[in-house]
């Protein structure tokens, strides 16, 4: 069997790699290589499904919970358990507390139960919640190596579509560009930046309880950290607005002081596309597959939907499959 999968983003990258494994010959199109267009590049690559499940359905949770596992047997040695921290500042402890009402497989720490998770942080959060379960991955370099693995294995890229019916089968994980073709789908903005400082020092994500949007903040070592990220209802694809720019690095601030005095590396904005459940689907229409909806969950829900996606072109589940 021959299938072409259309896209190279994280959705992408691990239904090839999920047909590859299966023995199947794939070539992916990747219109854009090396571009770092995909939604993907700007990812916060966070596997939470904990933490999610404050604002998401429980599907995300029940789909996400193994995700470090997948991950970990795709790329040995890049998921980083090491669990994520919430905080808030004392002004906003009640948000805190409604975090945790929402939330499960997590532990209330004081401040010295902080400090010795993350010293940097030591002394300035009264109460924190941590989830242990989680984990996390640097995104770019997960589709940097990903696509190295899936090229070594003798999956084809190509930068221009084939003949469609050359294949068995087509998987479309074509992401935003379907928007205004598939039915439902939107755009949801997503806004982040680039910080380096090498005086503070995180082991992992950390997200600050924020009252528009909730902010995280990624370690990706030697003194970078990634600062994520808004959710604006436009498909909208321009550069950050400075808003955004402004109330991220006012979020970082209230972090720490120390990011004051940190450097810009990158900003940048992408969309993220939603089906109005904000869960993803997959669907066989013949011979064509489409996952696409990943929405804020590319990294935590790709494996699994890939697993899905690759059900319908061996035909074990031929009616398709929908969540949410």
């Amino acid at each position: 069997m021959h299938v072409l999968v259309k896209g190279a983003g994280v959705a992408g990258l691990t239904v090839a790699h999920e047909l590859s494994t299966c023995g199947t010959d794939v070539t992916v199109v990747d219109p854009h290589p090396a571009s770092g267009r995909a939604a993907s590049w700007l990812a916060g690559g966070m596997l939470a499904p904990w933490c999610e499940r404050e604002s998401a359905d429980e599907a995300v949770l029940m789909k996400g919970e193994d995700a470090p596992e997948r991950w970990d047997a795709i790329l040995p040695g890049e998921v980083h358990k090491r669990g994520t921290l919430v905080v808030a500042p004392p002004r906003d402890h009640a948000e805190l507390r409604r975090f945790a009402s929402r939330t499960t497989a997590h532990q209330w720490l004081e401040e010295p139960d902080i400090a010795r998770l993350e010293p940097a942080l030591a002394g300035r959060f009264r109460q924190a919640l941590f989830f242990p379960r989680e984990a996390h991955l640097d995104p770019r370099r997960v589709l940097t190596l990903l696509r190295d693995k899936l090229a070594t294995e003798g999956v084809e890229f190509v930068d221009t579509a084939p003949d469609e019916q050359d294949f068995d089968a087509v998987v479309d994980c074509t992401g935003a560009a379907r928007i205004g073709e598939t039915d439902q789908l939107r755009g949801v903005r997503g806004e982040m930046l680039y910080l380096r400082t090498d005086e503070i020092d995180l082991a992992r994500p950390v997200r600050l309880l924020h009252p528009r949007f909730p902010v995280y903040i990624v370690p990706r070592g030697h003194g970078l950290f990634m600062i994520g990220a808004t959710m604006i209802e436009t498909a909208f694809d321009g550069p950050i607005a400075a808003r955004s720019l402004m109330e991220l690095l006012n979020a970082a601030y209230a972090l720490h002081p120390a990011f004051a005095d940190a450097t810009v590396v990158e900003t940048g904005a992408g969309i993220r596309p939603a089906f109005p459940d904000n869960f993803p689907r997959v669907a066989r229409h013949g011979n064509l597959i489409a996952l696409n909806g990943l929405y804020r969950h590319g990294f935590l829900l790709a494996p699994a939907m890939a697993g899905e996606a690759a059900d319908l072109v061996f035909n074990r589940n031929a009616a398709g499959r929908s969540a949410g």
